[in-house]
């Protein structure tokens, strides 16, 4: 009797399939969800950066607009030209509270998860950037329509409303990107909250937020048309209250106002840039430490 026995079918072997790395704009905005929901998901968490700013528009302004004119400066619309002008400080207040988030995520949340994840390590600092441009947008808006409701004038055109965005966004940027920076390279809370008033307060109150910087000193002047602050102020009355761009002629001293005020706005976006490349770099380094 003859068995016969059938070879085994031969199993080709493959190799597993790595998981799907996720697209970019998908982690991307994983990211910025992420981070809505740590900082950003309660309205007092928005609305608390600006109880100071208000405070400047609706309270300090119209005093101050009614002692001017009291003196015979003129000042009817003095009261508009702070409420535009405390936008230079609603942005750095609200970005530099955005970099305690970043400290705290370092400390004690899920910084060391993301860094594992396959994702470009740029796209968290992104992330959070999209946030705190969506947040500055959110109070911006809520500012000028509470200075329009206190009796602001404002005197914009689509043109206007385009430079007031532009400098609004560049801005923002900028500042996410220093506060991204300080919060990376400073060990404690307590150290970045004590720089607060150095880094986002002070260059307001050299920039023309309260009077011309042609009233400073020579030598102060020129160090304020050094501040990205002063140029985004120069374009925010540009964009919505003085069309002929007073701040801006006293920072460049052209003939032609849309010149200087593209001007400054290119001064404005090469901060940004800059300092957001130097965020990354920063936080990518400050991860492999």
């Amino acid at each position: 009797m003859t068995t016969v026995t059938a070879a085994p079918a031969a199993i080709p072997l493959t190799r597993p399939r790595a998981p799907a790395r996720p697209s970019r704009p998908a982690a991307w905005a994983t990211l910025a969800r992420r981070r809505i929901s740590l900082s950003a998901h309660t309205p007092r968490e928005i609305l608390a950066p600006l109880a100071t700013p208000l405070l400047f528009a609706l309270v300090i302004a119209p005093a101050l607009a009614k002692i001017i004119q009291a003196a015979g400066g003129g000042g009817a619309d003095y009261s508009t030209f702070v409420v535009v002008g405390t936008v230079g400080l609603l942005i750095p207040l609200t970005c530099t509270f955005a970099g305690i988030g970043v400290i705290v995520d370092r400390a004690t949340g899920a910084r060391r998860e993301l860094l594992t994840a396959p994702i470009p390590r740029a796209l968290i600092v992104l992330g959070n950037m999209a946030v705190a441009i969506g947040v500055s947008l959110l109070q911006v808006g809520a500012l000028m329509a509470a200075g329009w409701l206190r009796g602001s004038h404002f005197h914009s055109t689509a043109s206007g409303v385009a430079w007031f965005t532009g400098a609004v966004l560049a801005f923002t940027v900028f500042m996410y990107g220093l506060a991204e920076i300080l919060a990376n390279r400073i060990p404690t809370q307590e150290e970045y909250v004590g720089l607060t008033p150095v880094v986002a307060i002070l260059p307001w109150f050299l920039a023309g937020s309260l009077f011309p910087i042609t009233a400073l000193p020579a030598w102060l002047a020129w160090v304020a048309r050094a501040l990205p602050t002063t140029h985004v102020l120069a374009l925010l009355r540009y964009g919505v209250l003085d069309h002929t761009g007073a701040g801006l002629h006293d920072i460049w001293g052209m003939t032609s106002t849309t010149t200087d005020a593209a001007l400054s706005l290119l001064v404005l976006a090469g901060w940004a840039i800059l300092i957001t490349a130097a965020a990354i770099r920063v936080f990518t380094r400050s991860a492999v430490n």
